[in-house]
Parts: structure tokens; C-alpha cells; sequence
């Protein structure tokens, strides 16, 4: 606990308490480590804990009723999620999160969630922003996915993992495999290639050894 302490300190809801209420809170978190393919949490379980990515990426999917993959979204190092459904509790979870590449993973009990959201104000209108940014996150993907085309789904994906408040921890190098990145826009890896590319001669990022530089982040969210 020592070693994660520092962590949640430094994120938007940990700074938002007070000592009394950040020593409580941090003392109540788990951790774990899910390998990539590992399920951090289950479509159809119950909602016992909000969520955080202290190191790595996972990605909110479902499938279909004909086995069709849907991504949602993806998480990376620094984002916290689950705030709806556990306001939603007991409905259970709608998705599930499966770790993209091996994943350092936060658990905050519902109970411990439910006492920050019933006596801290501060933390209630971090919430509050939390959720608008989400629904807009959440809109924007769905108009992506029906209106534009391979290219610029990838460059909104990309340009997605960029939004401060939910994920406060990206850097402008991301370490990501263009399978990976794939995964994320709802593309194959090949098509992901060729769009990543497109991006690069339009002097929009830099496809390097192991990942990306992303070097226009409003030219990703404005592309196509």
C-alpha cells in the first residue's frame, strides 16, 4: 500500500478529499495485476467496486447476440471508470473490461465509493465532470463509428486517450501496437496500419518502434 499511496494521491478524485477522507478511502483499495487478455471486471456480474488503471491499458467491450465484438472505449494508465454503473447498483455490469496488455488495476469498494459520494462535496462535483466528459466521449464514439471512415476512427480513437480528466496520465508517446490500436478504433490490425500511415504523412503523429508520438492532437480530434 505504501507504494500506491502516491498513486491515488496523485489522481483528480484523490486530490479532491481531504486527509482524513483520502486515508480512509486509499485504505479500503485493492490491487492486482491482469495479463493481457484478463478480464478486470464481467458483463452480468455484480458491481462491487469502482476502477482504476494505475499502469496499462484495457479496453470496455461487449459482444453481440451473433458473437459480433464491440469496443467502447479504452482506459490507459491514469483512468478510473464504473462511476454509472454503481450508481445504477444493483443492475449489473453491461460490459466487460479485458486487460489490452498486462495491467496494474485499482479497486475501490462500493461501499467506500457510496460513503465519498454521501459526505464529500468535492468529490460529487469531481463526479459530476467525470460523467459529462464520459457522455461525451461516449456520443463522439458513436458518431464516429457511423459517419466517418477507417482513418479517422483511428485518429478520434487515438486522439480520445488525450482527455485530461478521465485520463490524466497520457503521454504524447503511447505505447501502443497497431493490433492494440485496432482493437480500439473496432478495426483490423491491417486496416489500422494503413490508416496510422495516412495519419504520418499528414504530419500528425510519428509511427514509432513499439507504440506512436502523437504530434497534432487537435488535428486527430478535426481529421476526416
Amino acid at each position: 500500500m505504501s507504494a500506491l499511496l502516491p498513486i491515488l494521491q496523485a489522481t483528480p478524485w484523490g486530490k479532491t478529499l481531504d486527509a482524513e477522507e483520502f486515508a480512509a478511502a486509499a485504505a479500503d483499495i485493492t490491487e492486482r495485476r491482469v495479463a493481457a487478455g484478463g478480464y478486470v471486471c464481467r458483463k452480468g456480474e455484480p458491481v462491487e467496486s469502482w476502477i482504476g488503471v494505475l499502469d496499462g491499458l484495457v479496453k470496455m467491450s461487449s459482444i453481440s447476440p451473433e458473437g459480433k465484438p464491440i469496443s467502447f472505449t479504452g482506459v490507459p494508465t491514469g483512468g478510473w471508470f464504473g462511476e454509472g454503473s454503481l450508481l445504477k447498483y444493483p443492475e449489473p455490469r453491461l460490459y466487460d473490461v479485458v486487460a489490452v496488455r498486462d495491467s496494474q488495476v485499482a479497486y475501490m469498494p462500493r461501499a467506500t465509493f457510496m460513503r465519498l459520494l454521501d459526505n464529500s462535496i468535492a468529490f460529487n462535483r469531481f463526479l459530476l465532470k467525470q460523467l459529462n466528459e464520459r457522455l461525451g466521449q461516449f456520443i463522439g464514439t458513436v458518431e464516429n463509428d457511423r459517419l466517418l471512415e477507417p482513418d479517422a476512427r483511428v485518429a478520434r480513437a487515438l486522439a480520445q486517450l488525450f482527455n485530461p480528466l478521465l485520463y490524466p496520465g497520457t503521454a504524447t508517446q503511447l505505447q501502443l501496437s497497431q493490433e492494440e490500436i485496432g482493437l480500439l478504433s473496432g478495426v483490423s490490425r491491417q486496416r489500422a496500419n494503413q490508416a496510422l500511415q495516412v495519419l504520418e504523412r499528414a504530419g500528425l503523429l510519428k509511427v514509432e518502434y513499439g507504440g506512436v508520438r502523437v504530434l497534432d492532437i487537435d488535428g486527430l480530434k478535426s481529421f476526416g
